[in-house]
């Protein structure tokens, strides 16, 4: 059973930052992928960003500039700094990561606004 945690959530002003954190179970280099949705109020689930085993990262446009996922496998964590935050960041943001199977955390509130 795998377990991914998030925290790092909150309130923040526009133009603030947040650093999320998802840790797991288990070294987070055994994943082909771990990263991160979103899901605002009322709307989908979408995928932010992901990172593979090789370091190669992925990011929906939106964030593209502002946003960095990153890996550390010593502390089996994988992070999203989150910066230049505006009001359309706001929703829970999700962990997942993928082997054969899917995994998700229990997803961490942001909040953006004045």
């Amino acid at each position: 059973q795998v377990h991914l945690v998030e925290s790092g959530g909150g309130l923040v002003q526009p133009g603030g930052s947040l650093r999320l954190s998802c840790a797991a179970s288990r070294s987070v280099s055994s994943f082909n992928v771990m990263g991160w949705y979103r899901q605002p109020p009322g709307e989908e689930r979408n995928l932010v960003a992901h990172i593979t085993t090789g370091g190669s990262t992925l990011y929906t446009d939106s964030v593209k500039g502002r946003f960095t996922i990153s890996r550390d496998n010593a502390k089996n964590t994988v992070y999203l700094q989150m910066n230049s935050l505006k009001p359309d960041d706001a929703a829970v943001y999700y962990c997942y990561a993928y082997d054969r199977y899917i995994y998700w955390g229990q997803g961490t509130q942001v909040t953006v606004s004045s």
